[in-house]
């Protein structure tokens, strides 16, 4: 009966062994054996343990990546038999930021799209528009060296609005409509980006600007700087205002985002364009400064300023009745919200 029972043992470990040899992704068996007790049945138990020898399976990184970030600020005042006085008002902003980025080694490619869209509603007044804006920008970059921070760069910026602008109370002329103005700056240049600070600097020697003034009644006043239409002494019209305006200059931008305390981040875009055709040196200017102060996940607040400066912008002014053509001027915007985010 012993001699039967090492007989099976023996067996049974040459069929694991062949077993083994002929796939080479098993594990060599381990055999644990009771020994034979006084009763005549003998029982034997064998562990096997198995390993693929597969590599585990691995997931590319993409090199996309992404940030969607929306938010909604509301600000109210109201008054009920206030003595001081007052006007009772509630104003609503929305607005929303999303990014797509592309990076590798060598080069990068960032687009970012920014909606903002506010009115207000004061006491006794109809609604009026507080803020609008609908800007793309997209900019390319190539880089020799990857230690380097420097990069050959091609840049797009689109920007234009959602609805009719008006000089209030006036509510019956608009100045500005959508795609009237729209600009677009398509150039190539050398940019010095420092991920790290999140620095950005951006040259181009050569950098195409486009007004666009898609709405014939405002092209005809030669609003935005396109050649206005041309009329006999009679006032009769020969020729209408053109839609688009093209010159071709330089450009230099600049993004700086910090946090300068804690919870609190300052962000800066800068932008100088000067034409080398008409009135090369005279600079336009778009500047914008934004603290935003984080309460929570939830809930922050900011304090903005937006500064505009561009020659071929003219302003009007009222007198007796009659709008008088002005020169170009400063155009500033000041901002102060508090409200809701949400970052996906």
């Amino acid at each position: 009966m012993k001699i039967l029972h090492n007989f099976l043992i023996l067996i049974f470990i040459t069929i694991c062994t062949n077993c083994y040899s002929q796939d080479s992704l098993i594990t060599p068996v381990v055999i644990e054996i009771k020994p034979v007790t006084a009763v005549a049945t003998a029982t034997i138990t064998a562990t096997i343990k198995i390993k693929t020898g597969l590599p585990l399976p691995i997931f590319p990184v993409s090199a996309w990546h992404s940030k969607n970030t929306v938010g909604f600020d509301l600000s109210e005042i109201a008054f009920i038999n206030w003595n001081a006085g007052g006007v009772s008002s509630i104003s609503g902003l929305f607005k929303g930021n999303f990014f797509r980025t592309y990076t590798s080694e060598n080069s990068k490619w960032v687009n970012e799209l920014i909606v903002r869209y506010g009115i207000n509603k004061q006491d006794g007044l109809t609604v009026r528009k507080a803020d609008d804006e609908l800007r793309f920008n997209s900019t390319f970059g190539y880089r020799k060296d990857p230690l380097s921070n420097w990069y050959y760069t091609c840049k797009i910026n689109f920007n234009t609005q959602f609805s009719n602008g008006y000089k209030y109370p006036d509510t019956s002329t608009p100045i500005s409509k959508p795609f009237a103005p729209a600009y677009t700056f398509l150039g190539a240049g050398a940019d010095y980006f420092d991920k790290e600070n999140k620095f950005d600097v951006y040259i181009s020697p050569l950098t195409m600007k486009s007004t666009l003034v898609l709405d014939q009644s405002l092209a005809n006043k030669g609003a935005f700087g396109v050649n206005k239409a041309t009329y006999d002494s009679e006032g009769n019209l020969i020729s209408e205002g053109k839609l688009s305006k093209t010159e071709i200059g330089f450009l230099v931008t600049n993004y700086y985002k910090k946090e300068v305390w804690k919870n609190i981040t300052m962000e800066n875009r800068l932008s100088l364009y000067s034409d080398y055709i008409n009135n090369f040196g005279n600079i336009d200017v778009e500047w914008k400064l934004q603290f935003d102060l984080i309460v929570n996940q939830y809930v922050s607040a900011n304090i903005g300023t937006h500064a505009i400066y561009d020659d071929d912008v003219i302003t009007y002014d009222e007198i007796d009745g009659v709008k008088v053509a002005g020169g170009p001027t400063l155009q500033l915007r000041q901002s102060l919200g508090v409200g809701m985010v949400y970052v996906f």
